[in-house]
């Protein structure tokens, strides 16, 4: 038997052929094939559903800039008939908006122009620079492993919270779709990477730290990855070693673009029995889902949740709160009270960060505050738990608590939910009131202080792990 021959005996021994899953009540979930549709196929997805759309040309463009990709199942969500207004379609496909019209018409012109392939990419590459890609200092949270004879920062890897270590496995450097409002959309596109090659850097980074208790695995989406990568990552931290490490952190949004990775995809199973062995051993592991809107919540995604806590996961929801897509109180109390009656958490409402196609999808602090506000009235207090509205900004998590007047000034009220130095966490402080602000760069310190109380440590820090780094590279 020729070698080629063992080697597809062999690959035919280990594949598992897709599977339909049948319900406790017996209703049949059918396994629908992950098949993906790119920026050059988003003309034939109009054309099947019988539309002839009058943005067409303007999404193509905005595409280049935003990498486009969706699944069948997504299409299948979508209402077509109001296509327009509906969520779901803007949260995948391309709107004109998301460039302004200056940039829109710059990219335009050029093709007309018959300009090359190579001058157009690189007016699109300097626009995406332009987008304040891997916001919020992402760089600075590269680790640094101390070794006797040279140390090094690892690519793949971030530590911004004394508590949580995350990865960025080479095999979760994609998503089953791409959100529109992605601020990893350089990423996507081969440029800013976090990245690891394999699990190296990662188990001998949690050997130096004993005070990391989380790892989060994110991407990407680790939901892309098949079952032998998770083991390579999960297996050693059963280990003596890694007995601080108490949680694993699975961010993803496979529970709503491709929630048949769990039911019945040929590697399904295969995760499932991942993910309970690792359980009992005494680990955790939370999957940190992300629902955008609660027309995501169909009966695949249902029945994959309802498989995961079975085998003792934790579900925690989390999402950003954006313009066209979720920017109403109801939206959010509809998708939080579904939630939490299928066993998940509500974890977090985010704000849109400053990155990307930030203009088209941002909320005003004000606004956000009220839309959390107003959720929170509509729901019983098991729908409570999620923290919001959040800026994931470079000091940190802060989090808009209010609105109040103090010392005859209309000020915010922000918090630290997490904090770059630990002992910024909790610690609440105050910005003049501006209702147009949407990113805390834009809020000036109440009461007539000059800086925020954590600016000048943060500058220091950052100067710090700048002469760190670039000692690694001396």
């Amino acid at each position: 038997m020729s070698t080629q021959s063992m080697i597809a005996d062999e690959f035919k021994i280990k594949f598992e052929a897709p599977k339909d899953w049948e319900c406790q009540d017996g209703h049949v979930v059918k396994h629908k094939p992950y098949k993906k549709y790119l920026r050059t196929d988003i003309k034939a997805i109009f054309e099947s559903k019988g539309i002839v759309d009058p943005y067409l040309r303007q999404r193509e463009i905005v595409a280049q800039v935003y990498p486009f990709k969706i699944n069948q199942h997504i299409i299948d969500m979508i209402d077509w008939d109001h296509y327009h207004f509906d969520p779901l379609f803007q949260l995948t496909f391309p709107q004109p908006d998301m460039l302004l019209p200056d940039e829109l018409l710059r990219i335009e012109k050029m093709i007309n122009d018959n300009c090359s392939r190579d001058e157009i990419a690189h007016a699109i590459s300097d626009l995406r620079s332009d987008k304040n890609p891997a916001p919020a200092n992402q760089a600075s949270n590269r680790p640094i492993i101390l070794e006797e004879d040279h140390s090094y920062e690892c690519e793949g890897l971030q530590h911004k919270y004394t508590k949580t270590c995350l990865m960025f496995h080479r095999n979760a450097q994609t998503c089953h779709a791409y959100c529109t409002y992605c601020f990893r959309f350089n990423q996507f596109v081969g440029k800013d990477k976090f990245l690891e090659q394999d699990t190296d850097n990662l188990h001998k980074y949690l050997r130096q730290h004993q005070e990391i208790s989380d790892v989060l695995i994110t991407g990407g989406d680790p939901g892309t990855m098949k079952s032998d990568v998770f083991r390579s990552i999960l297996e050693p931290l059963s280990e003596p070693d890694y007995s601080h490490i108490k949680n694993i952190r699975m961010g993803t949004k496979a529970l709503t673009y491709h929630p048949y990775r769990f039911l019945t995809d040929p590697d399904a199973d295969g995760l499932i029995d991942c993910f309970q062995e690792f359980i009992s051993k005494g680990k955790h592991i939370s999957i940190m889902a992300h629902f955008s809107h609660f027309n995501e919540i169909t009966r695949p995604t249902i029945e994959a949740v309802k498989r995961l806590r079975s085998i003792g996961c934790n579900i925690r929801t989390q999402a950003p709160l954006m313009r066209y897509i979720n920017d109403n109180p109801l939206v959010w109390s509809t998708m939080w009270e579904r939630q939490v009656q299928y066993g998940m958490i509500p974890y977090y409402m985010f704000i849109a960060r400053d990155t990307g196609p930030q203009c088209y999808f941002e909320v005003p602090l004000a606004k956000a505050l009220y839309i959390y506000s107003e959720a929170r009235k509509k729901m019983s207090g098991l729908s409570h738990t999620a923290r919001g509205p959040s800026m994931s900004c470079g000091p940190g998590k802060v989090c808009v608590l209010g609105k109040e007047r103090v010392a005859g000034e209309d000020v915010f009220i922000l918090k630290f939910l997490q904090g770059r130095l630990d002992s910024w966490c909790d610690r609440v402080f105050f910005a003049k009131y501006d209702e147009k602000a949407t990113w805390l760069d834009q809020l000036k310190p109440a009461f007539g202080e000059k800086e925020f109380f954590f600016e000048t440590e943060y500058r220091d820090y950052l100067n710090t792990k700048k002469k760190m780094v670039e000692e690694c590279h001396t």
